[in-house]
């Protein structure tokens, strides 16, 4: 397991942050049609239950946007990844298809409100990781999105760099189909309410779905 510290800009600007970080053997696969059919489910159930105006005022997702405005970053230019995948359900569009381990990550998101990072832990540089804040032309390769300004944004960064924001993580260390080693972080901006079943659920669904050994939790702050 990985050494994770947070900065003291971080604890300053959102005290009530709190992460719990899932490290776990696993066997990644292309699709998993017994999770897609948990994950249609539970899209159908939230679907009659939020709206895209609702879903900014549910605790972790608004936390999450108070964060990012304390630090100088605009959330509905950059939104929160939790935020997103809420509103592409609300808005009756079925989540990105992109292998088994993204698929439950994005599950556990939706659920929880909490924006989760992901990462092929063999491919992150060092032991540490030190979750901190963007500086102004900071490079970052965003999944999917060419480089990312990630000025005044939470930045987990390694011996190399930035690796993972609640906006987007880092092409350098993402997930594959040969991952083998999960690293996830769960990040709660609303203290600790709620972050132990997100954290219970991640575990839960790796086991069921990745043939997960060896899972370890981690809380921090």
């Amino acid at each position: 397991m990985f050494e994770i510290s947070v900065s003291e800009k971080i604890k300053n600007a959102c005290p009530d942050f709190r992460g719990a970080a899932i490290f776990a053997e696993v066997e990644n696969t292309e699709f998993s049609k017994e999770l897609w059919d948990e994950i249609e489910r539970f899209s159908a159930e939230y679907r009659s239950r939020y709206t895209t105006d609702s879903i900014k005022d549910m605790v972790a997702i608004n936390a999450t946007r108070k964060a990012y405005k304390a630090l100088g970053k605009d959330p509905s230019r950059y939104r929160p990844s939790s935020e997103a995948l809420c509103r592409r359900i609300l808005k009756g569009m079925e989540l990105y298809r992109i292998d088994t381990l993204v698929d439950l990550i994005n599950l556990v998101s939706i659920a929880s409100g909490y924006s989760i990072g992901g990462f092929d832990a063999d491919r992150i540089e060092g032991e540490t990781l030190v979750l901190g804040v963007g500086e102004k032309d900071e490079p970052y390769e965003g999944i999917g999105r060419g480089m990312l300004n990630i000025e005044n944004l939470p930045v987990y960064r390694d011996a190399v760099g930035g690796i993972g924001t609640p906006t987007s993580d880092n092409e350098r260390t993402k997930i594959t189909l040969g991952t083998t080693h999960l690293l996830t972080i769960i990040n709660s901006y609303n203290g600790e309410d709620g972050l132990a079943d997100a954290a219970r659920m991640m575990s839960d669904l790796l086991e069921k779905y990745a043939a997960a050994r060896n899972v370890e939790i981690k809380y921090f702050r």
